[in-house]
């Protein structure tokens, strides 16, 4: 087996396991029950501190 045919084998395994990785952060984003979490997370930016308004 030749330098060549490991690094082919190991870039196959290396899209297959990023591929997993995307699809996992995909399923976590997309999920119905973090739909909730990621709109109170979205409102961040736009929240003021009323604390500072002294």
């Amino acid at each position: 087996m030749s330098w060549i045919e490991v690094a082919q084998i190991a870039r196959q395994f290396w899209v297959a396991w990023l591929m997993l990785i995307f699809l996992g952060i995909a399923f976590y984003a997309f999920r119905p029950k973090n739909r909730e979490y990621f709109r109170e997370c979205a409102k961040i930016p736009f929240t003021t501190d009323r604390d500072d308004s002294k």
